[in-house]
């Protein structure tokens, strides 16, 4: 089994919903999701940690996105609302098994595995 395994990709109209899933394949303390657009650099979306309440959200998706993990699934989601064509993206899930510091979530190279991504396409 793939160390994370990602689900929930697809094609959606602005203004609609979509929900992202990863599974670990061990435990892990954190989880994220990134992102990367065609021609742009991978960017940081929402990590969250073992036991943690809340997670940490990019600007632009804070007000439109949520992040929560099922610790007894090994499993993170990402809850996409009222997306944007700005959206589309491949989508990451990526992990650790130790914890990162909130202020260090966004830094991918501090994740040890990433998933294979999964496409979201957002229509405008």
């Amino acid at each position: 089994q793939a160390p994370l395994e990602e689900s929930g990709g697809g094609l959606v109209q602005a203004g609609g919903s979509l929900t992202l899933s990863c599974t670990a394949s061990e435990r892990t303390q954190t989880m994220a999701w990134f992102r990367q657009a065609p021609g742009k650099e991978r960017e940081f979306v929402a990590g969250i940690t073992w036991g943690s309440a809340s997670g940490l959200l990019a600007d632009s998706v804070k007000d439109r996105f949520t992040i929560r993990r099922d610790n007894a699934k090994s499993a993170v989601y990402l809850q996409m609302n009222n997306v944007k064509p700005e959206d589309t993206a491949v989508y990451y899930c990526a992990a650790k098994v130790n914890r990162i510091l909130r202020a260090y979530l966004s830094d991918a190279d501090r994740y040890g595995y990433w998933g294979q991504g999964t496409q979201v396409t957002v229509s405008s």
